[in-house]
């Protein structure tokens, strides 16, 4: 089992290692599903831990449809990720339709340079996600999606992230059940589903305040348990 932990700040970051994190996602402006954090934070991150570190790649909140203005933002982004250490980036791109944008994604994984790619939550507005997860599967770049199964928390949607985790048996994009996730439960929503990998922001926060740091003593609990878990 891998846990991965959101990061706003290096305090984030340290905090999460030290406590059990197999993974960090850094990101800034949490209250908003994550957007591209700044380049000195991530260099900073990427060359204190020795966990990886994957750097969101948004440039903005608004919808997961982007200009082309856009995908340039993105792209300058993604080169100065790849040259900071960090070992991947965290990114997603639809259509108008709400279609996996695959021009997007040949304009900017091409970009890459070695880095592992986490496709996003706009995964999860998807209407067919198996047929999305086989369009994702044409892009070498990509190794896991971080979904939900659906546009509700991921403890509601267990058959259809089961359905996500048989799909991904054999192949090489890896699913990274995350959203709504909480450590009570975790246990058996793993054994439900088979993930093998999972991803957590505000319940390992104190308050389960997206705002407020890190919780080390929740996070250590989270993670022995989870690593018990395999």
């Amino acid at each position: 089992m891998r846990l991965e932990v959101i990061a706003t700040c290096m305090d984030d970051a340290l905090t999460a290692e030290a406590n059990g994190a197999d993974r960090l996602e850094l990101i800034t402006a949490i209250t908003e599903g994550g957007l591209t954090p700044g380049i000195g934070l991530v260099e900073q991150v990427a060359k204190s831990v020795s966990i990886p570190v994957f750097v969101m790649v948004r440039p903005h909140s608004r919808s997961f449809n982007y200009s082309k203005y856009d995908i340039l933002t993105m792209a300058a982004e993604i080169r100065r990720i790849a040259a900071s250490g960090a070992s991947g980036i965290v990114l997603g791109a639809l259509t108008p339709e709400k279609k996996i944008d695959e021009r997007a994604l040949e304009t900017l994984l091409p970009l890459t340079d070695g880095l592992q790619v986490t496709f996003h939550r706009a995964f999860d507005e998807l209407e067919d996600q198996i047929a999305g997860y086989r369009t994702l599967c044409n892009y070498p770049q990509i190794t896991r999606i971080l979904t939900s199964a659906g546009p509700g928390p991921a403890p509601e949607a267990i058959p259809a992230m089961r359905k996500l985790v048989e799909e991904s048996r054999g192949s090489s994009i890896s699913i990274l059940a995350g959203s709504g996730l909480k450590p009570e439960g975790i246990t058996s929503f793993i054994k439900q589903t088979g993930v093998t990998e999972v991803h957590f922001g505000s319940a390992v926060r104190l308050g389960n305040d997206a705002l407020s740091p890190i919780d080390p003593v929740a996070l250590r609990a989270l993670a022995e348990n989870i690593h018990s878990n395999g």
